[in-house]
Formats: structure tokens, sequence, C-alpha cells
């Protein structure tokens, strides 16, 4: 793996990925595509689609564990924050030998930098975010990117296969 070129790519994938408008109508096609990729890919996920106010979208499919709640929740958190995909800062701190906390000042119990975490922007303001739990980070981003890809039908490159 490349991580400067898996963080340019998800820079891309992060400028592409937005909304003109965001409504729970729209939240409900993006849970909805969410929910079509993880069985298009026989996983079982947990999934949510939020803005700092609401939860506008939450599913657990089977297989999904209790756990994938607390990830999705330490996920959001970080996106909210930051306002970039989770994968990023993951990739970003192991790039830089620096852990969120570290370079954040954030508690680990409320943030992760783990992928599947993916910013909602309409126009220049992050008004929420996508999040996944339930697969390696990688495939989690993914997932989010495919989904996100598909309900604005804006094809993005998605990341090539860890080897």
């Amino acid at each position: 793996m490349d991580i400067e070129k898996d963080l340019a790519q998800i820079a891309r994938q992060e400028s592409v990925l937005r909304f003109d408008r965001f409504d729970p109508e729209v939240a409900w096609e993006v849970g909805l595509a969410l929910k079509a990729e993880a069985v298009r890919r026989g996983v079982g996920i947990a999934m949510e689609v939020s803005t700092p106010a609401y939860t506008l979208f939450s599913y657990s499919m089977a297989g999904a564990t209790p756990d994938n709640a607390d990830w999705i929740r330490r996920k959001r958190n970080t996106v909210f924050r930051i306002h970039r995909s989770s994968y990023a800062i993951s990739l970003e701190a192991k790039r830089d030998g620096r852990s969120l906390a570290e370079r954040w000042g954030v508690k680990p119990a409320d943030y992760v930098a783990a992928g599947g975490g993916f910013p909602l922007w309409v126009g220049g303001s992050c008004i929420g975010a996508v999040v996944v739990s339930g697969v390696p980070q990688r495939d989690d981003h993914d997932i989010v990117v495919r989904s996100l890809s598909a309900v604005l039908g804006k094809p993005v490159e998605s990341l090539p296969p860890e080897t």
C-alpha cells in the first residue's frame, strides 16, 4: 500500500462526493445504498447516516455485533471533529507515527482513527457523516465511497485492494 497515493485518492473522493442538498430523504437513499453494497459483498455491517443533531438512518445487518455501534460512534466523532474521512486520518496517523490522541488531543474512548467514516458536505459545509463498521477499515471506507458514488451519480475511483 502506498499511503501517499491512497491519501491523494481519498482527497479526490472527498472533493467529488458532495451534495447540492441533503435531507432525510437523501439520507434514506444513502442508507439503502449502503445496505445494498453490503449485501452485494455478502457482509454484515452496521451503518449510520447522521448530522450532529440527528441520526437520519441507522441499521445493523445480521452479522454485525454490539461493538460495531461503538466503533460507529467513535468514527462519527472523528469525522465531526476533523471534517475528513476517518480512513484518511488513520493513514495519516500511520504515516506520521502519531496517534489521533497525540495529534488532535482527543480521548481514544471517544475518537478513533479507523476507516469507515466519511464527511457529508453540502457546498462548503460539513453537515454530517456516513459511517459503517464491520469489515476491515479499507473495506468499510470503500463501502461508503461506492454507496455515495451511486447515490450522487458521480463515479469515483476506489482504492485498490490492499495487498
